[in-house]
């Protein structure tokens, strides 16, 4: 596994003239961020990126407990948040924005959080020294970085690819007896 930076790192902020900035990550340099640690119960962390500038600033506040709002049904737990300005959301929010979580109804289940491996992310990724990869690897699945534990990779190309490939072009072949991975998959992405 790849060592774990402690503390966070500031971005380093680099403009390319598309009115966006991105965070510098090279051989010598990444971002990350502190450790997550779970908010107590009744409590959130969020963190929040902008084109303006800010890159996963992290701010916290409490869910306020609350009886229901007049005309709503009453039974079940539900916490009421209203939206403070001094937590940090966006000024463009309407000031009476009401979050309310019902925490006795689950619908799924999350098994993590992650990006997709397009083979052009593969290219562009293999064509950085492997400082630098580490470095881009790290903030992405270390505890000092994003912490992403999925990967979707595509099956066959894909609008990202540099030219089209299926795993089967043989007509009629239902048992894939000519099923084969190509480069792309064993060179870059598995």
């Amino acid at each position: 596994t790849l060592p774990c930076l402690p503390g966070a790192r500031p971005c380093i902020p680099k403009d390319f003239g598309h009115g966006s900035l991105v965070c510098v990550c090279n051989a010598t340099y990444c971002d990350t961020l502190d450790p997550l640690v779970l908010p107590a119960p009744g409590s959130y962390v969020k963190y929040e990126s902008s084109k303006a500038g800010k890159r996963l600033e992290r701010s916290e506040g409490r869910f306020q407990s609350s009886l229901r709002p007049a005309g709503s049904v009453t039974g079940g737990g539900r916490c009421h948040h209203r939206t403070p300005r001094h937590h940090g959301l966006s000024r463009a929010l309407p000031s009476g924005l009401l979050l309310t979580l019902n925490i006795s109804t689950l619908y799924q289940h999350v098994k993590g959080f992650g990006g997709s491996l397009s083979d052009a992310a593969a290219m562009n990724i293999l064509k950085l020294s492997q400082p630098a990869q580490d470095n881009l690897l790290r903030s992405y699945f270390s505890e000092s970085g994003i912490e992403y534990n999925l990967i979707r990779v595509p099956m066959a190309c894909s609008d990202f690819s540099v030219r089209p490939y299926s795993y089967d072009d043989v007509p009629n072949d239902y048992e894939l007896k000519h099923f084969r991975l190509v480069d792309e998959d064993t060179k870059m992405k598995v």
